[in-house]
């Protein structure tokens, strides 16, 4: 996380919509992006999926149908989203969020393309949903 400086770009409006699943994120200067919850999942910043160094991220998969149960303010630069798959702890930092709007597509078609190399799904089948929890070392269920 880079911090906050005077470029930082802040969100003036953040909008959680349930039945789409969509983060609805505006920006001061007037950027407006909609990223799904499924997205926001996958690419959590948290230790647990990125690693602690190169090569240590973990591919994330079976998420297509999370859902994010509340968003919580993180001081005045990052949000903690608390997904329904029991992951919270991923911190969004404001520029975070504006990259992850910024470069929705690459990152999107880049997992895409990374899921099918590895022969995983989006789809939370019992196969993937038990894989999911063995990666899981901050859960509680």
């Amino acid at each position: 996380m880079a911090g906050l400086d005077h470029s930082t770009k802040t969100p003036t409006e953040i909008k959680l919509h349930q039945k789409s699943r969509i983060l609805e994120l505006s920006f001061e200067d007037g950027e407006r992006f909609e990223l799904t919850y499924e997205f926001l999942r996958v690419f959590t910043p948290s230790a647990e999926a990125r690693g602690h160094g190169p090569g240590q991220e973990v591919l994330q998969f079976g998420k297509r149908d999370v859902g994010i149960e509340r968003v919580e303010a993180v001081g005045n630069y990052a949000i903690r989203p608390v997904f329904s798959d029991g992951h919270e702890s991923g911190l969004y930092s404001w520029d975070l969020l504006y990259n992850l709007g910024k470069n929705r597509d690459q990152l999107w078609q880049a997992y895409l393309d990374r899921l099918q190399k590895e022969h995983r799904s989006r789809e939370a089948d019992e196969s993937s949903a038990s894989r999911v929890t063995s990666h899981s070392g901050c859960h509680k269920h």
